[in-house]
């Protein structure tokens, strides 16, 4: 007997690390951000212990203080708005996106980065299938971008899973009562986000597609 399939009817993508594989170009720039904002640099060799870290972790580790956040990331969005032809889709997410949407599963989008630049790097035909953009909230702002999510949505948080790569993205998915989903490719450390157990948790673009269809 075939399993049941998931009672969501909506799944909300994160962007950066989940669709967008932008995570070598972010580390490429961040010296330039750390000497621009006046936090530490990263040495090659730290990379690999700040993905086993939180976000608010790597940030007090970087020696960054809060108020200058907003200021980074609005200096990222534009410098990203400025590269984006260095920026591409995971491999197998355009297939996931079409077949997602061919199975009449709505998708939206919540990202810190801009609807603007998320646009660019999915295409015409790919940023179609996604029914909302909810961008360009601060680094901790996803709980109110998903409140409005859920609202604009019409369904009820059990029918909604988030799917994102950071241990923010569960924490703001738990806040609101959706669905936690948790891709392993993206910039946290797989263990690290499978300790947090979210309510599910995938290991390619094709395990988002079984999962759902």
């Amino acid at each position: 007997m075939a399993a049941a399939r998931p009672p969501y009817e909506l799944v909300i993508f994160d962007f950066d690390g989940t669709l967008s594989d932008s995570g070598h170009w972010f580390l490429s720039i961040v010296d330039d951000l750390a000497a621009r904002f006046r936090f530490r640099s990263v040495h090659p060799d730290e990379v690999e212990g700040l993905r086993k870290r939180t976000t608010r972790e790597v940030i007090d580790h970087l020696g960054i203080s809060r108020w200058k956040l907003p200021l980074i990331a609005r200096h990222v969005r534009a410098r990203f708005g400025r590269n984006t032809d260095q920026i591409h889709l995971f491999d197998g997410v355009r297939d996931m996106l079409r077949t997602i949407d061919e199975a009449k599963v709505r998708m939206f989008v919540c990202s810190s980065n801009s609807e603007a630049n998320v646009r660019a790097i999915l295409g015409a035909t790919d940023s179609a299938r996604i029914e909302r953009f909810f961008c360009g909230s601060g680094l901790f702002g996803k709980v109110r971008k998903f409140r409005q999510a859920i609202k604009a949505s019409g369904l009820p948080a059990s029918a909604i899973l988030s799917i994102g790569d950071e241990t923010r993205d569960i924490d703001a998915a738990r806040a609101v009562g959706i669905g936690a989903g948790a891709v392993l490719w993206g910039y946290a450390n797989p263990e690290m986000l499978m300790a947090m157990k979210p309510d599910k948790t995938f290991a390619t673009p094709q395990e988002v597609v079984d999962y759902l269809t």
